[in-house]
């Protein structure tokens, strides 16, 4: 399949694991850049209109568009992300036997879930995605609960730690699936642990994290029907990433991408 076809294939993908998304367009850029180099630009900006809240999408595209050899970057953008270690970390750090309240189908926070079998989950339905995850859990011998919408406050409340998974961070907070900020407001109501899950790829620096939430507010959706929601970092009481556990201030602070200048301007 020719590298442009192959963009616009992952550009159409919708519900996938945003960083097997933002992997599958790199290996596409990787060949572009052979090619046709002219065109990662524009490749990379309809990428991005096509998936606003991706942290990784916005992640690779700002590495590939910043290295010296575009190729090299996008491989070793692509690296980085199948060799991610953060379920790992997050199945290490729940401690035995706790209730866990997460939202929808927080990709990395599954995986860890999966490997833990002495922690009892409770799934908030966001979007009909936590139906499946709570079926999977028990198929693989969970103690799993799925709660609907309304019952996000009182799933909160009596919650060991309410993990939030970030589609994508920054020094301010992040942005999580709808059905996030309820809950983690409410845990930190009643001083319940918020552990923000950031996987590899997820944290931006300020300037692509202002430029996506541009992109956001300038989409003409009302916040409560947008695909994420941003949930400020004031409620999240620790961070976990690929390199373990660490206060908001600390697992926040270092986004391992640049600001790429190319990203900031809308596709045309």
């Amino acid at each position: 399949m020719h590298p442009i076809e192959r963009l616009r294939h992952v550009a159409r993908v919708s519900g996938a694991d945003p960083a097997l998304v933002a992997s599958e367009a790199a290996g596409a850029l990787a060949s572009m850049a052979s090619i046709e180099p002219a065109g990662l630009v524009p490749a990379c900006r309809r990428l991005i209109e096509r998936h606003v809240t991706s942290g990784p999408v916005w992640w690779m595209c700002a590495r590939v568009l910043s290295a010296a050899d575009p190729a090299a970057g996008a491989r070793q953008a692509a690296s980085d992300l199948d060799a991610d270690r953060t379920d790992r970390v997050l199945a290490g750090e729940l401690p035995e036997g706790a209730t866990v309240t997460v939202v929808g189908w927080p990709d990395a926070t599954a995986a860890a879930l999966r490997s833990r079998g002495d922690v009892e989950v409770l799934v908030l339905d966001a979007g009909g995605e936590g139906g499946v995850l709570a079926r999977r859990l028990r198929d693989g011998g969970s103690e799993c609960d799925l709660v609907p919408d309304r019952g996000v406050g009182p799933a909160a409340a009596v919650s060991d730690v309410v993990i939030v998974e970030a589609l994508m961070a920054s020094t301010a907070g992040l942005l999580a699936p709808p059905g996030s900020l309820p809950a983690a407001a409410v845990a930190a109501h009643f001083g319940v642990p918020v552990w923000a899950v950031v996987a590899t790829g997820r944290l931006l620096p300020a300037g692509l994290w202002d430029a996506a939430l541009a992109r956001l507010d300038g989409s003409g959706d009302e916040p409560w029907d947008r695909a994420a929601e941003l949930v400020p970092v004031g409620l999240v009481t620790q961070v976990i990433t690929a390199d373990g556990p660490s206060t908001p201030e600390d697992g926040l602070a270092d986004a391992s991408c640049p600001v790429a200048p190319e990203l900031l301007r809308p596709a045309g």
